[in-house]
């Protein structure tokens, strides 16, 4: 699904990322995890064309996207989530999600003004699978609540299902459970395992590390912007350069 090739980003040179390669299969959670100021955000920005790399290649199923820019990108099926929660704050629950479907209309400007026939079809067929969504994410009878009225968690249900209605084949999700109580959380794992079940592929961002160990297959561990592990959860936490990243000592870490 997703290759990175020996990706660096240099900022006023100061290096974000330096030489990070790496691969995601289809249809698989995998994660990546760093201390504070590793990067993490940084690598999402440059795979969804926020920035471009300074040198390497990033490869989205077979095409190289290095240099093409978001709208690109999410058109090509990437779709992503953020730290903070973007929503369109003013509009109904129902109407932010109606958005994320822009990439698959095909309703031009004086067809959608005159309300002929077949705008009026496919604002149907939007509605109509936005709300396949909210019913996903049990916000179905919050269609009509104005967003900035929805409790976090909420909000960040949203945001996802916002996501997900431009059925990317790539969701990169960052620090999607910040914020969040324990029955939050748990909600949102079985979401995340819901959504690969539908065979999209999720790359996530998440400091909570019973979650993360809980949802992914495999993972990558950056620290100062070097992969410093790659594996399942299992040979991670067992990392010793991880352990040693985390804490600065030779101790077991308890997850």
């Amino acid at each position: 699904m997703l290759c990175l090739n020996h990706v660096t980003k240099n900022f006023s040179g100061l290096s974000a990322l330096t030489d990070v390669s790496f691969e995601v299969k289809n249809a698989v959670i995998k994660g990546i995890i760093g201390p504070n100021g590793a990067g993490k955000t940084t690598l999402f920005n440059i795979i969804t064309g926020v920035f471009p790399p300074t040198h390497g290649e990033i490869i989205l199923k077979g095409k190289d996207i290095s240099r093409n820019r978001p709208d690109e990108i999410a058109k090509m099926g990437v779709s992503r989530t953020f730290q903070q929660t973007y929503l369109f704050k003013s509009l109904t629950v129902l109407e932010n999600v109606m958005i994320g479907r822009h990439y698959r209309t095909q309703s031009e400007f004086f067809s959608c003004g005159l309300r002929l026939p077949s705008a009026r079809r496919e604002e149907k067929m939007i509605r109509e699978r936005s709300m396949e969504y909210l019913e996903m994410f049990g916000l179905a009878d919050k269609k009509d609540r104005i967003a900035n009225k929805l409790p976090m968690g909420e909000q960040r249900y949203l945001e996802v299902a916002r996501a997900l209605a431009t059925e990317p084949c790539l969701l990169i999700l960052d620090e999607p459970t910040a914020g969040l109580n324990e029955f939050e959380r748990n909600g949102f794992r079985d979401m995340v395992f819901k959504i690969r079940e539908m065979g999209i592929t999720i790359l996530v961002i998440e400091h909570h590390m019973k979650f993360i160990m809980e949802v992914c297959n495999e993972m990558v561990v950056l620290n100062f912007g070097v992969k410093i592990a790659e594996g399942t959860p299992e040979e991670i936490q067992n990392s010793q350069k991880v352990i040693e990243a985390y804490l600065g000592v030779e101790e077991d870490i308890d997850y």
